[in-house]
């Protein structure tokens, strides 16, 4: 069950720009005062900015309006390409602001226009052929949204919608919506008691016991691989002064997202990227080229200003925690250090059952810094090092940052949904800036190459990422909540129940028993609820032979082993980080 991204697909994207179409032409016909902004396709298929004047549209109007809809698919008219001159674009719409906006914005010229039926609509295309071809169509939601995105503009109304080919692709589309809602890791986040956000704190989650539990796991594995690989790890200040952030640059492109405090007479900034920190980190000591390759680890906090509209659970926050690395490298070892970045991150993806893909992004066509000479041998050395990981990748041209090309890795979870977590990027910027300098074999004073690299990203974010991936459902090894064991009666088998929950305590697992006086059924139906990994019934059967029932969260089914052989069992899957289904 996997949501479809229209943008991967040229004719599916063709096929909702079309169908955007048909909802401006049915919202036209209800509404005649409608004015329209854009219309554009996105991933999760399309929408279109409207200006409706005094009508509030109500979650009841969404069906009027697909109702409308049907009616044109119905009727099959033509989509017709037309194209006129600026002039009689700007006399054709000369009653929408909006779209007379657009055309003043447009180089003198043959401006294009799709038509069908009395409808007609500003745009390059292309389109399908007709509106029958757009039927298999749903309004999901609609929002409010401001004008060109600007919060001192007018709120227009938003109304987004999908189309496929076939009523089969759509209601499948449909269900994997359904089951994405139901994984909402706001929602899962609240009813496992994971994290909480306070009005007193916008932006910046609250992490719950349970939460810390599967937060220190997180982090735990993640010291452990590092460790294996060579990483020596770090902490820096979480706000240092102005100065730094003047002299990283980030004080000119980035001071406007950042929080700033005066501290006896002097301007600081609580710090929105580790970076800064860890080059003061490499100048605190001389180093030789025997020093190198340095890798400096830190789980750093940061915060950034992020608009309140913006803000989305785990995923926007205000504050976060970045798994970030800096590895200082001459340039002989720049390929075999991101070949190894890249065999941990495949390490540590496979642990969640997270395929990936690589993006390979090169040199802008300005405002770079660094030779020509430097940058091909940049790009050159970060795509050798994917082909000797054994990797495919993609090339994105001209979209490296400023001080050097990147590596940009995208997750894709179980509902298909992609997401990008993992970076490595080559900086040969900020080690010139910070004048650090290692001296090399022949005596010389030389400047390394800095990487920067994440694998998580934002911690916080990759655990919302976990939580709706997995559906609340972790595997043993990750689980807050592994194990609850249920005696039949309260009393009857109460201490049986203790045993079975001290042999799994003794093992290192989380344990409880609940022996409320409920009936078992809701005992059972509540762990259910709060995803815990392995509810356990006891009763008289599994009292006199030893053995433990067990039902797996989200499953219906139970199995019933003896009390050692289900131990052993439960003892392999942490150990080996075991997926369930594998």
């Amino acid at each position: 069950m996997e949501l479809v991204n229209v943008l991967e697909d040229e004719h599916l994207s063709m096929l909702n720009h079309s169908c955007a179409h048909m909802m401006a032409q049915a919202v036209k016909r209800l509404y005649p005062n409608a004015k329209f902004w854009v219309g554009p396709v996105i991933s999760e298929g399309f929408y279109y900015d409207m200006d409706l004047g005094d009508v509030k549209l109500k979650e009841e109007d969404l069906a009027k309006i697909e109702k409308e809809m049907k009616k044109i698919a119905k009727d099959g008219k033509r989509i017709v390409r037309e194209e006129i001159s600026k002039e009689d674009a700007l006399e054709m719409f000369k009653d929408d602001p909006y779209k007379v906006d657009l055309i003043n914005g447009l180089e003198d010229g043959n401006i294009t226009i799709y038509r069908q039926g009395e409808f007609a609509d500003l745009c390059r295309g292309p389109h399908v052929e007709t509106v029958k071809m757009c039927k298999n169509f749903k309004l999901l939601k609609h929002s409010g949204a401001y004008w060109k995105g600007d919060a001192n503009n007018k709120m227009l109304q938003r109304v987004y919608g999908i189309c496929f080919d076939t009523k089969e692709e759509l209601e499948a589309h449909l269900e994997a919506l359904e089951e994405a809602k139901k994984r909402d890791h706001k929602k899962l986040g609240k009813e496992m008691g994971l994290f909480t956000i306070s009005e007193y704190a916008p932006g910046m989650p609250i992490f719950l016991p349970d939460g810390m539990i599967l937060r220190n796991i997180l982090e735990q594995y993640w010291y452990q691989e590092h460790a294996k690989e060579g990483y020596q790890f770090i902490k820096t200040p979480i706000m240092m002064s102005k100065e730094l952030w003047e002299l990283s640059g980030h004080w000119d492109h980035y001071k406007d997202n950042m929080y700033t405090s005066m501290v006896d007479d002097r301007e600081f900034a609580i710090k929105p990227m580790n970076c800064p920190g860890a080059l003061l980190v490499y100048n605190s000591t001389l180093h030789s080229y025997k020093d190198l390759p340095l890798r400096l680890g830190e789980l750093g906090q940061v915060h950034r200003h992020e608009a309140s509209g913006a803000l989305n659970g785990l995923f926007r926050v205000r504050t976060f925690t970045q798994d970030d690395a800096h590895l200082f490298v001459t340039p002989d070892q720049l390929e075999e250090e991101v070949k190894k970045v890249l065999q941990l991150v495949d390490r540590i993806y496979s642990v969640f059952g997270l395929p990936y893909e690589i993006e390979l992004s090169t040199r802008p066509e300005s405002g770079y810094i660094g030779s020509e000479e430097i940058w091909d041998a940049s790009e050159k050395a970060l795509a050798q090092a994917c082909v000797h990981a054994g990797k495919e990748y993609k090339v994105n041209p001209g979209d490296g940052a400023f001080y050097g090309p990147k590596l940009d890795i995208h997750i894709k979870d179980s509902l298909g949904r992609v997401w990008q977590c993992g970076t490595v990027q080559l900086d040969m910027n900020l080690p010139e800036r910070f004048e650090c300098k290692y001296v090399d074999a022949d005596g010389t004073k030389k400047t390394p190459i800095m990487l920067h690299r994440v694998v998580y990203g934002s911690v916080e974010r990759f655990i919302g990422i976990l939580i709706e991936h997995f559906g609340g459902h972790f595997p043993l090894w990750l689980a807050p909540r592994q194990f609850v064991v249920i005696p039949v009666h309260h009393e009857k088998h109460v201490e049986y129940a203790n045993k079975v929950c001290d042999a799994l305590t003794a093992l290192g697992m989380r344990a409880t028993v609940d022996s409320r006086n409920e009936k078992l059924g809701y005992r059972v139906r509540e762990a259910q609820l709060k995803k815990v990994t392995y509810q356990i019934v006891v009763g008289d059967g599994e009292q006199e032979n030893n053995t433990i029932t067990i039902r797996q969260s989200g499953k219906k089914d139970s199995v019933t082993l003896s009390l050692d052989e289900a131990l052993a069992k439960f003892k392999a899957e942490v150990d080996n980080k075991t997926l369930f289904g594998k």
